[in-house]
């Protein structure tokens, strides 16, 4: 612990940074507050002697004096790779803002709702949920008892702010990234019963009807997990006429069929290309390096921290949806079919 200024070793507090800054407790204050009244030479002072001392601002110390809490929830799965990437997202987001973010994780033993009770219980004045399995009347449920912002799933509620990646411009950039390399069966490993797998199946039927390839539309039972990718490889290898391309419902299960068709002699991309959705940091591991279809975690995570300060200020409605564009990673799984 750095040095207190008599010498011993206790915490510092907002009297020892005013007195090596040389300034009053109310100046330092002012500072740690971030409102009008200190020079900018006077803040530089202030933050400099915070930093020598090892003094941290006790937020939710000061918090409880007031009926503001500062505080935002993030409900999210642990094993959800993309999930991690949008929380490590929405932190240098929220610490450029006024809010201090509060995790809770589902786990197969802890559901959403348990959840999102236990942030209620931390005095979280907002919800952020991600990409959540709920049925909607949960959803609405939560959102009368506090501003719930939806990541990437579609809701039909003037209730729920959702901030979510359009479902068709992802599939039409995949398909036509696809189609421009000269593939016609092109196949959709689809996220069986996963929340948005409906939409995201819909809109590939539509991007192949609407290039003329919907005789070479095929729907495959996927999933989520990269267990559930390697299966959708042997149903795929026993199929009389084969796909020369297969876009997967997220980068996990591509990843497990890249490794159930390798597994099985299949060349990828040389008989097969493969190409993901999320663009999860796993995905550009030299090994697997596949090409996906992005969402771009931190315009997503600054579109939930305004809908957050939207709400909380009441300048923004409920019920509002934000859109933000996808993006396509070309690497190494994707290429021109042999035959």
């Amino acid at each position: 612990m750095p040095e207190h200024t008599n010498g011993s070793t206790k915490a510092p507090t907002m009297a020892d940074v005013a007195a090596r800054a040389g300034v009053s407790r109310a100046l330092v204050s002012t500072v740690f507050r971030n409102v009008p009244g200190a020079s900018p030479t006077t803040r530089e002072r202030v933050l400099k002697a915070a930093a020598d001392l090892g003094y941290r601002v006790d937020n939710r110390a000061r918090t409880l004096r007031s009926n503001r809490t500062g505080l935002v929830g993030v409900v999210f799965r642990v094993q959800d790779a993309f999930h991690s990437d949008f929380v490590e997202a929405l932190y240098p987001v929220a610490d450029k803002s006024r809010f201090n973010l509060v995790l809770s994780a589902t786990t197969r033993a802890r559901s959403e709702v348990d959840a999102a009770e236990a942030l209620f219980d931390d005095r979280c004045e907002a919800l952020i949920l991600v990409a959540p399995q709920m049925p909607d009347t949960q959803l609405i449920d939560l959102a009368q008892r506090s501003p719930t912002i939806v990541v990437g799933r579609k809701i039909r509620s003037t209730a729920v702010d959702v901030v979510r990646t359009p479902d068709e411009e992802v599939v039409r950039l995949a398909v036509d990234h696809l189609v421009s390399q000269g593939h016609r069966r092109i196949a959709h490993l689809d996220g069986r019963s996963i929340r948005g797998s409906v939409d995201r199946r819909r809109s590939y039927l539509k991007a192949m009807r609407g290039l003329g390839l919907e005789e070479h539309a095929t729907v495959i039972a996927g999933g989520n997990t990269e267990i559930e990718g390697m299966r959708a490889a042997e149903t795929i290898l026993a199929a009389p006429v084969r796909p020369t391309a297969i876009l997967a419902f997220n980068d996990t299960l591509a990843v497990g069929l890249m490794f159930g068709l390798r597994q099985s002699g299949v060349a990828v991309p040389e008989e097969i290309s493969v190409i993901g959705y999320d663009d999860i940091h796993m995905s550009a591991l030299p090994f697997i390096n596949l090409t996906t279809v992005g969402q771009d975690a931190t315009a997503t995570a600054r579109g939930v921290l305004d809908q957050v300060a939207g709400r909380l200020d009441d300048k923004s409605p409920a019920g509002s949806e934000r859109l933000v564009p996808p993006y396509l990673k070309v690497r190494t799984t994707t290429a021109r079919p042999t035959s």
